[in-house]
């Protein structure tokens, strides 16, 4: 029997009963969730920079998408403020559009 440890989406355990297996599943506390979605980031991170296609790593972009709205909710700011403190950023500072790649800054 596989052990697994790690946090899965909402309908895992129903797709997988479906399937006519069992499994067991538990309600993490507050602390151990966060602990667990950025456990999960790093997994899903992972997994993109492994995808070998553009289908394969848009999969894995959503699942980081998810984890990113998971983690900000679990520190009290819904998905709106984060893509207002988002698009504040932007404004201010630019996105990643151009790749800009900083050497080195020198002082004088």
């Amino acid at each position: 029997m596989p052990t697994y440890h790690k946090l899965v989406r909402d309908f895992i355990p129903t797709i997988i009963e479906k399937s006519g297996k069992l499994c067991s599943t538990k309600v993490l506390s507050e602390d151990e969730y966060i602990v667990e979605v950025n456990r999960k980031m790093h997994e899903e991170l992972a997994e993109y920079e492994a995808a070998e296609t553009p289908d394969d790593a848009i999969e894995e972009l959503a699942d980081l998408l998810e984890l990113l709205h998971a983690a900000a909710m679990s520190q009290g700011f819904s998905v709106e403020e984060l893509e207002k403190i988002r698009q504040q950023k932007a404004e201010k500072r630019g996105g990643f559009e151009e790749r800009i790649f900083l050497i080195d800054v020198e002082d004088e």
